[in-house]
């Protein structure tokens, strides 16, 4: 739960940086956090976003044993392109605040249109990958974090 607060925080930092309401953190096999980052998309880059980030540093910085052994924590569930950067760079295990279907279910209740991307389960790009989440705790976090992001009250 710690790293998952760490990630809701993460994603407050996002919006109020005036981004997309994202975080993820980077932990080895024996909790200790390695690596931490936000959504960085409002600068034009639609593909900086933190898991897929973490996914980078991982490759750069860690050995396969050491990334298959690790888990991200992130306050949403993996879009396909960073379930596919996770994959490939053969990271372990992810836990998520949210689910794609839970925030797809919030925008569509904020009128917001549907993303240029499909919306997946982790487990559809990456099939090796143990998932978990929901976490029902501190989902109602992130659903107000996209709520403040669209202007809802």
């Amino acid at each position: 739960m710690r790293h998952l607060r760490r990630c809701v925080e993460l994603a407050t930092e996002a919006l109020e940086a005036g981004d997309e309401p994202f975080g993820s953190v980077l932990a080895a096999a024996d909790g200790t956090p390695l690596a931490e980052d936000r959504n960085r998309v409002a600068l034009g880059d639609r593909t900086r976003h933190p898991e897929f980030e973490l996914a980078r540093w991982a490759a750069a910085n860690m050995t396969p044993a050491e990334r298959a052994t690790a888990t991200v924590y992130t306050s949403g569930e993996h879009c396909p392109m960073c379930a596919a950067a996770h994959g490939w760079v053969g990271l372990g295990r992810i836990v998520y605040v949210s689910s794609s279907e839970q925030l797809s279910g919030w925008l569509a209740e904020l009128g917001v249109p549907a993303p240029p991307v499909r919306t997946l389960p982790i487990q559809e790009v990456a099939p090796a990958v143990v998932v978990e989440g929901p976490v029902p705790e501190l989902a109602e976090a992130v659903h107000d974090l996209h709520r403040r992001l669209h202007g809802a009250p």
